[in-house]
């Protein structure tokens, strides 16, 4: 089976729930040159073959494709033919799906959100609007005007609907624009360019028909003829989000970045991810924790000081046959709220969570309950001993289980002079950051830290962090990064 699908106009939200099923089933996966590259990780085991297009530049020929495409799925392959938007707009799905038929293959088509109307709706424009427009036409802006066998018959489009959207038309714009006049649109109709919509990086560029051509930019872009472009001033809210056009990096361990990049994603703002630690098995392979595991009915506590900490806790418990039945009798305590978020998605609510998400105050509300009490703390091989000094001291016996170690992370290429915000979500990003990048970065850009402790170690090199999470976690961070831009404002 080959499936032709639509990739959606850009912003990844935008492909559907279907596209996304089948490329996590896909064998082989045959993809043109896509607005978010981001859409290949659904399918991380499948054979990619790029056969993209742009100006001047094509990997195969329609033809080679098609042949490609038969020759894939005779071999029994489960085949998802990716095209940007919509097969059918523009995208020669229908000359590909002819070409399967016709060699007695079977092909299903998957619309995508075609660019002609989500990019003028990303930038406040709509195709339609009561009292303003009734109808809109889509055309292709790749086909030379000028030719004598040109399809599109200017003498009726130009006037024949309220709302004109050209796609692939930079190149030919200033002969667009003359054919439209030339056949009875107004000079003075307003008009737009709309350069990457859909993405962080958009650009809008609002004037008259006439004047247009004046605008100049590079592909790709989407050319917009019609009133309801002056309802963009009205409509327009992609790019009057907080942060957008803000470039922010995010050093989190990648298989953690996704809730903080999806967040200030949200919020308008460009991410670039630079992963400077991932998390391994602690140097002792577990030994210590599964010590501890075996004799878990001992313990009168068992505290947590991350969401890390939770995680491989519970997957070690399960790796020995146990559930969270093992823990018995045993009160449990967390660092924070994230913490004992990841605790009540394995069914247990933290005994106690403190106001404050720091070791100091975790010890400080653990006080008066485990004097002469067995704890066991599961955290990462390397932290603070302010947690286990503490309890040891009010007359706990402490057992300190490595569950994790993190470890720097293979550096990443960044432009840096593009970045307009670092953040760190724990001590040992700002440490494996500094060690791979240096530390004059952070002197040139402004830092964000997840709380107190994080932006004591920035201070530690000499960066004084810009923005400090009231609460320590990855909403906190957010909320006073969007608070900080606001206020900047």
């Amino acid at each position: 089976m080959v499936y032709l699908v639509g990739a959606g106009a850009g912003d990844f939200g935008l492909l559907t729930l279907k596209a996304a099923e089948l490329l996590k089933s896909a064998d082989v996966v045959i993809y043109d040159r896509l607005a978010d590259d981001a859409i290949l990780n659904l399918c991380p085991n499948a054979e990619k073959i790029y056969v993209g297009k742009s100006a001047g530049s094509h990997t195969l020929k329609q033809s080679e494709i098609n042949q490609l495409l038969v020759d894939t799925a005779r071999k029994n392959k489960n085949v998802v033919r990716l095209k940007g938007g919509d097969p059918f707009v523009f995208g020669r799905g229908g000359e590909e799906a002819i070409s399967l038929r016709e060699n007695n293959l079977l092909f299903e088509i998957v619309p995508g959100v075609t660019s002609a109307i989500a990019v003028p709706a990303y930038a406040g424009i709509p195709v339609t609007h009561r009292g303003v427009a009734t109808s809109f036409a889509v055309v292709t802006g790749h086909e030379d005007p000028n030719k004598p066998e040109s399809s599109i018959n200017w003498s009726k489009l130009a006037t024949a609907v309220d709302t004109l959207i050209f796609l692939m038309g930079v190149g030919n714009l200033p002969q667009i624009v003359t054919k439209l006049i030339e056949h009875g649109r107004s000079p003075e109709t307003p008009a737009a360019l709309i350069r990457w919509g859909t993405k962080p990086s958009q650009e809008v560029f609002v004037t008259t028909l006439a004047k247009i051509p004046d605008v100049k930019i590079q592909p790709p872009a989407i050319f917009v003829v019609g009133e309801v472009v002056n309802l963009r001033e009205q409509l327009k809210w992609f790019d009057a989000k907080i942060l957008f056009g803000k470039k922010i990096l995010v050093t989190r361990a990648r298989a953690q970045a996704s809730k903080l990049s999806s967040r200030l994603k949200n919020l308008g703002a460009e991410i670039f991810e630079c992963p400077t630690i991932k998390i391994a098995p602690p140097s002792d392979e577990f030994a210590t924790l599964d010590e501890a595991i075996k004799i878990l009915p001992e313990f009168d506590w068992l505290i947590f000081t991350s969401a890390n900490g939770v995680e491989k806790f519970f997957e070690r418990l399960k790796v020995h046959g146990l559930d969270t039945r093992a823990l018995g009798r045993c009160k449990v305590a967390a660092i924070g709220s994230a913490t004992a978020e990841k605790l009540s998605g394995f069914g247990i609510v933290a005994d106690i969570v403190p106001k404050n998400f720091v070791a100091e105050s975790l010890a400080d509300a653990l006080k008066d309950f485990v004097v002469g009490k067995k704890v066991l703390i599961a955290r990462a091989e390397i932290a603070r001993d302010v947690l286990p000094d503490a309890l040891k001291n009010f007359g706990a016996d402490v057992t300190v289980a490595p569950a994790y170690k993190t470890v720097p992370e293979t550096p990443a290429q960044i432009d840096f002079d593009s970045i307009d915000l670092v953040t760190f979500t724990s001590s040992s990003t700002v440490e494996n950051f500094i060690a791979a990048h240096g530390v004059d970065v952070l002197k040139k850009i402004p830092s964000a830290a997840i709380g107190t402790i994080t932006a004591g170690t920035l201070k530690k090199f000499g960066v004084e962090a810009k923005i400090i999470a009231e609460e320590f976690t990855i909403d906190g961070l957010v909320d006073a990064i969007e608070k900080f831009y606001r206020h900047d404002d």
